[in-house]
């Protein structure tokens, strides 16, 4: 043995080694790396040091340059509402499940990645994000956990780069030592159900699909997967609210003990939470808006508010059922400054008057608060006295195309066909009433001859029905052997669902099997799905439209967009059909309030029937057409347009066949669809 292998190295001492707590007294460290052994030893028995996640986010987190406006160290007193939020997602605090009902912006979703990189480093175990879609889950993969793990040094050397060989790494799982984080969407129920999970961050929780490939409830199923760990487990619920009674995260908050975050004021020192009511500003001038101190009346201006922020706390305003359930609401008035101002609030919400579309977005997004939909039916007898002649045409002018609704009963089938123009303003053509009920052939007939009929607009000019949009909820299989039969392009069948969904209240289609010629034909029929309580909603807010006086008639106004014109022969019957639902609130066996369209009298066919001729406009694509096309569909039916832009001339062409009136045509190459053999007649 060489000179230099025989002599012992020098052991540096620790406080393990002094006196009677000398654990390696007894062991032969004469030998090579017995330093580097010892030394790795120690810090594995060094507790690591007893941070919260907002003291970690101080110390650790960087913000890229790709992730964030202000790129640098994170700092958590640049939104000190934040601290208390991250601190209960801390292993020591009690707390198991946090909502943040919140507005647009204020950092929640930069909280929740703190939290996700103090997993990593100091508390790992299985964590599940869940995001309203898989696509969604794979962009804040790119975007926000990506950059998270790779400016951050103590989340990097842990979190292999995903291009090593066995790294763990990809875009929807990251591998680090004692634990992983899985990404998925609330549409999947593989990836809600596919691990046991000690910790969940459920983002946007309002965006969620009723259900996860049909399975139930996304949020119930990803809050099983944490029923093994028991106490241990953390809940962080965020969004932004939506819909009065459908809104989770409002569920969430009213269930907790509802903090608001209270901010002393800087001329009276009394402590409130900040409410919009209370930001004011002179008529037409949202640039004066200040905000006026509940205690003593003096407006607070925007400069007061980062120290206000700083000496702020969170306060309890319920008990919660829950001891373990905490909650948190903010609105967007605590924005620090340089993100939204008390004046671009302002002006925000003046811009927002006169749409309900835009008071909506602005009550979720700048207040943080859920929208109360207006379901108050009009009374029948005033649309009695609004019905009005169509002068001898069956097609006023402005209808520029056709759809129907159908409603399958017993004993009969009902069709109501609209016309539409722009701005989803309609009027009801016709009635029809075909007796005998679906086991009657001779009544599928009378329905497929419907399909080639005309109607003779204000100009002369005839439509045929573009759309057919019939129920399924009775005889379903009847109703897909007829629409296979007549094909797809003008019948679609729809099913209605329960529950608002105002960016996509039609979804499909769907194949379904059929039965025809009593032989089963498997995904033989399209089936659409139809959120009938955003049209039915929708139907009363436009009958509730105020109509311009024969005085202002005569000076040009128009009447508003989505205007529903009734005909003077429709009866009484049907304006009490059209009418018959009523959007009420109801309470679930947990409790939970939900909106909730219910029926006051027994017959409404004529609504069912209008919901279906607007998801057959929807279908159409009418929602979604662009100026170009509406002009084509106005030059059809030759209605008058507003002056076209100037454009250059056009080379001399060989004009082509004119077009059906209220057939919508479009320049672009229309893709071709395709369909297996085994669904071709």
């Amino acid at each position: 043995m060489s000179e230099r292998n025989s002599m012992p190295l020098p052991i540096s001492r620790s406080r393990l080694d002094e006196g009677d707590h000398d654990l390696t007294a007894d062991l032969d460290l004469a030998f090579d790396g017995a330093e580097d052994i010892l030394r790795t030893w120690r810090r594995g028995m060094r507790p690591d040091p007893d941070l919260t996640v907002s003291e970690w986010a101080d110390q650790h987190r960087k913000l890229s340059s790709r992730a964030s406006a202000e790129p640098g160290q994170y700092r958590t007193a640049r939104t000190p509402y934040l601290r208390e939020i991250m601190d209960a997602l801390s292993p020591r605090h009690p707390a198991q499940r946090i909502s943040f009902m919140k507005a647009a912006q204020v950092g929640a979703t930069e909280a929740g990645n703190n939290w996700i990189g103090f997993v990593i480093h100091h508390a790992p175990g299985p964590m599940l994000t869940v995001l309203p879609t898989v696509e969604m889950a794979k962009r804040t993969s790119r975007g926000r956990i990506d950059p998270l793990i790779e400016d951050s040094p103590a989340l990097k050397e842990r979190v292999q780069p995903a291009r090593s060989r066995d790294a763990g790494n990809s875009m929807l799982s990251k591998e680090f030592p004692g634990g992983i984080l899985v990404l998925t969407g609330a549409n999947s129920a593989t990836g809600l159900r596919s691990m046991p999970a000690r910790y969940i961050f459920l983002d946007e929780v309002d965006a969620y699909p009723a259900s996860a490939d049909e399975e139930g409830d996304p949020v119930t199923l990803a809050e099983a997967r944490t029923t093994t760990f028991s106490h241990r487990r953390k809940v962080f619920m965020v969004s932004t609210p939506t819909i009065r009674g459908l809104s989770r995260i409002e569920r969430e908050f009213e269930a907790s003990d509802q903090r608001r975050y209270f901010v002393p004021c800087p001329h009276c020192s009394a402590m409130q939470w900040l409410r919009f009511e209370r930001l004011r500003w002179d008529k037409g001038r949202p640039d004066t808006a200040a905000y006026h101190c509940e205690g003593c009346e003096k407006p607070i201006a925007e400069h007061h508010k980062t120290q206000m922020l700083e000496c702020g706390e969170w306060r309890a305003t319920a008990v919660s059922a829950d001891p373990h359930s905490t909650g948190f609401h903010l609105s967007a008035l605590y924005s620090p400054l340089g993100w939204k101002s008390w004046q671009q609030i302002a002006r925000d919400w003046l811009a927002a008057q006169g749409s309900e579309e835009m008071l909506r977005a602005a009550r979720n997004t700048l207040l943080g608060e859920t929208w109360v939909e207006s379901g108050d039916a009009p009374e029948w007898q005033r649309l009695a006295e609004r019905r009005e002649a169509y002068a001898g045409a069956q097609i006023p002018a402005g209808g520029l195309f056709l759809t129907a609704g159908v409603d399958v009963q017993k004993d009969r089938i009902e069709i109501d066909v609209w016309a539409w123009g722009r701005d989803r303003t309609s009027w009801l053509v016709d009635h029809i009433v075909i007796a005998g009920g679906p086991d009657d052939p001779a009544c599928w007939d009378k329905l497929t001859a419907l399909l080639g009929r005309t109607w003779v607009c204000a100009n002369g000019a005839v439509m045929v029905i573009g759309k057919l949009a019939i129920d399924t909820g009775y005889e379903a299989a009847a109703v897909y052997a007829w629409a296979r039969a007549q094909g797809f392009d003008q019948v679609a069948p729809v099913k209605g669902l329960e529950g608002f969904n105002r960016a996509t209240p039609v979804s499909g289609p769907t194949f379904v099997d059929a039965t025809i010629g009593g032989k089963r034909l498997r995904r033989g029929a399209r089936l659409w799905s139809v959120a009938t309580a955003t049209f039915k909603t929708e139907t009363y807010r436009y009958l509730r439209l105020e109509r311009p006086s024969d005085e202002d008639r005569s000076l040009g106004v128009l009447d508003a967009p989505g205007t529903v014109h009734l005909p003077d022969w429709i009866d009484t019957e049907w304006l009490k059909q059209l009418v018959a639902e009523q959007l009420v609130t109801v309470r679930n066996k947990r409790g939970y309030a939900h909106p909730e369209w219910q029926k006051m009298r027994e017959r409404n066919e004529a609504l069912d029937c209008r919901v279906y001729a607007r998801a057959a406009a929807w279908i159409m694509g009418a929602d979604r057409w662009d100026e170009a096309t509406w002009r084509r569909l106005e030059a059809q039916a030759g209605v008058e347009t507003r002056p076209a832009p100037q454009q250059a001339a056009p080379t001399e062409q060989t004009a082509p066949a004119p077009p059906k009136a209220g057939t919508p045509t479009t320049p672009r190459r229309k893709r071709r669809a395709y369909t297996p053999n085994f669904m071709r007649d």
